[in-house]
């Protein structure tokens, strides 16, 4: 008789952790910057707790339904037709934006690389772009097991290259630039803490992971809840350790020119360059986004790849992964090549829509399950109070992203 082994809590962990830890992280400091390092942090704990409960929200109400059940069927039971397309929608909203968001900042730090490699290289935006979709979309038309594998060397090097960049920088934190008694010019916080609510909100999307845990563990709910707060808590620890690096070196009004190219990465990096006296923290700095950025568009554009494929019903041959590949990728490119600055302004919409499925609906979700299935094993915390907190925090997201949109609200500019 053979014994299955039970998969590790350390395994859901890190499927947890490597799903919220991506590019999104590198546009927290710029958008926390009118805020500053402590608003920063509350802003950041506040937002962990509520995406952590609303990822409690979707496993209460998937442990209901079959194992492999996901949001479609959950859904559509609980909600109805309508919530699903809405939700549906959203989904693929925010895959396709992330997806632009990510090659038009993988396309800077290609473009700076590049041209760094000699002086008769001379490579534009528009090329830096194209080089790095058309590579990293070669992966993605391979096959998931090609995925796979670079995944796992890019997030090796990414850890590595955090805690190589961050300990020269954290040894550098500079008291009065952490505390903002350096700056000159208005010294206002408060009037900031909305437009950084959206962001940071992209920084824990994990939510897709909740039933593919739920099958992993084999429907052990606390099992799976062990994981997500074990997964959360460490991308909130590393979250917290890249604002004190960046905000206790880079001073507040620094982040001016930053604000002015749409927190592109490669601007964030080549400001902080001004203030790193080490070399090589800077270069590893450089290293660690890129691989940030390509290891998050990888995993965005081969969730949004297969939805594409189940979409459209397009098939497994060459053919057919060529035009679900074109369908893909085709449209975020056109877009990043027409705007090249939009890094945290497609960050922020993409929290927009993300609050739908990643709040509000797992809220609504876990008030439906508690009527209709009233002897549930399992439940979140706090009740329907917490359902309405929740529910409050994504309707704060989205007034944060409509009201900036529209200057109902101050925006830091540096």
């Amino acid at each position: 008789m053979t014994i299955q082994k039970r998969p590790s809590l350390l395994g859901g962990a890190m499927i947890i952790a490597g799903t919220a830890i991506g590019a999104g992280m590198l546009a927290n400091p710029t958008s926390t910057a009118g805020v500053w390092f402590f608003g920063s942090i509350a802003i950041l704990i506040y937002t962990w707790f509520c995406m952590t409960t609303s990822g409690l929200m979707i496993l209460e109400a998937n442990l209901h339904y079959p194992t492999g059940a996901s949001f479609d069927t959950i859904v559509t039971d609980l909600l109805g037709k309508g919530w699903n397309v809405i939700n549906g929608l959203s989904v693929a909203f925010v895959l396709y934006i992330l997806t632009y968001a990510y090659i038009t900042s993988g396309g800077s730090i290609t473009e700076n690389f590049l041209n760094q490699l000699g002086e008769n290289v001379e490579v534009g935006r528009t090329a830096g772009s194209l080089i790095f979709c058309f590579v990293l979309a070669a992966f993605v038309w391979f096959s998931t097991k090609a995925v796979d594998r670079f995944s796992t060397v890019l997030i090796a090097g990414m850890i590595i290259s955090f805690f190589l960049s961050t300990s020269g920088l954290l040894s550098s934190v500079k008291a009065d630039v952490l505390l903002n008694t350096v700056a000159q010019g208005e010294q206002q916080y408060l009037p900031y803490i909305l437009t950084a609510l959206p962001v940071c909100l992209v920084s824990f999307g994990f939510h897709g992971n909740v039933p593919s845990l739920v099958k992993y563990y084999d429907r052990d709910g606390k099992r799976v809840m062990k994981s997500i707060f074990l997964g959360t808590g460490l991308a909130l620890i590393i979250y917290i350790l890249w604002q004190l690096a960046v905000q206790g070196n880079l001073p507040r009004a620094e982040f001016a020119p930053v604000i002015a190219k749409g927190g592109d990465v490669a601007a964030l990096l080549e400001a902080l360059n001004k203030y790193i006296q080490t070399d090589y923290i800077g270069i590893i700095l450089n290293f660690f986004a890129y691989m940030a950025i390509a290891s998050s568009f990888l995993g965005v554009t081969l969730g949004l790849f297969d939805y594409i494929a189940d979409l459209c019903k397009f098939d497994d041959s060459r053919l057919g992964r060529t035009k679900t590949t074109l369908v893909t990728f085709l449209p975020p490119l056109l877009l990043s090549l027409q705007f090249p600055f939009g890094f945290v302004v497609a960050i922020g919409y993409a929290g927009l829509a993300a609050t739908i499925w990643a709040a509000i609906v797992p809220a609504l979700l876990a008030k439906a399950s508690r009527k209709k299935f009233p002897n549930a094993t399992y439940r979140v915390h706090g009740g329907n109070f917490m359902v309405y907190f929740v529910i409050l925090f994504g309707l704060l997201n989205i007034f944060a992203q409509v009201a900036l949109q529209f200057g109902w609200i101050a925006d830091f500019k540096g």
